[in-house]
């Protein structure tokens, strides 16, 4: 069984994993990302659309989400909750270059970066589809220890998808060329912002 083959067959009950007090801790990280109206998302790893509605209300009607998924299984049951706004879902391996470059002021990854197996290539994937300035997100609702148990415990193709620690994730943004690296490997939570260079560069007299 591969990556796609997994999380199809587990797509029925994604939604009922999660519980009130994830999508409480979501909605806080959300609001704290101070998100501009309008903005151009991309929601990596997107599921059942977990993060769909908190990101739509943020950016309001002019705003655009691609939520991007390797399963279609996961994607069929977003289409199906009548999100509104302007919203696309897009079935492909993020890691493909599935989009074209410089398209996004945020990118979203809601409880998949354990997932990526070749994690330096997919953080400069990722990158590229960022515009200049704009900001990557890796989050989840539980600490690392607990995202690794349930992985480890879970095994098969998941089995050996961990989530890294603060030392060794600010050296994978850094090595992928990222900028005011933040991370947040927290009893609650794990959090990790970084930017993409502006590229506006510094002006020597």
């Amino acid at each position: 069984m591969n990556q796609r083959q997994y999380f199809n067959e587990i797509a029925p009950r994604w939604d009922s994993l999660g519980s009130e007090e994830d999508r409480v801790r979501l909605a806080r990280m959300i609001n704290e990302l101070k998100i501009a109206p309008k903005e151009s998302i991309l929601d990596v790893g997107s599921g059942t659309g977990a993060v769909i509605p908190l990101l739509r209300e943020t950016v309001g009607n002019g705003g655009r989400i691609v939520s991007l998924d390797i399963s279609e299984k996961m994607l069929q049951i977003a289409r199906g909750k009548g999100f509104e706004g302007n919203i696309h879902f897009l079935q492909a391996d993020a890691g493909a270059g599935p989009l074209v470059g410089e398209a996004f002021g945020l990118v979203m990854c809601h409880s998949v970066f354990p997932h990526f197996q070749d994690k330096p290539a997919i953080l400069i994937e990722l990158k590229r589809m960022l515009r200049p300035g704009g900001r990557l997100v890796i989050c989840h609702t539980k600490s690392r220890p607990q995202i690794n148990t349930i992985h480890r415990n879970i095994g098969g193709v998941v089995g050996h998808d961990l989530l890294p620690d603060e030392t060794e994730m600010r050296i994978l943004l850094a090595e992928a060329d990222f900028e005011k690296i933040e991370v947040y490997d927290e009893s609650e939570r794990y959090l990790a912002i970084a930017r993409k260079n502006s590229g506006t560069g510094l002006c020597c007299r």
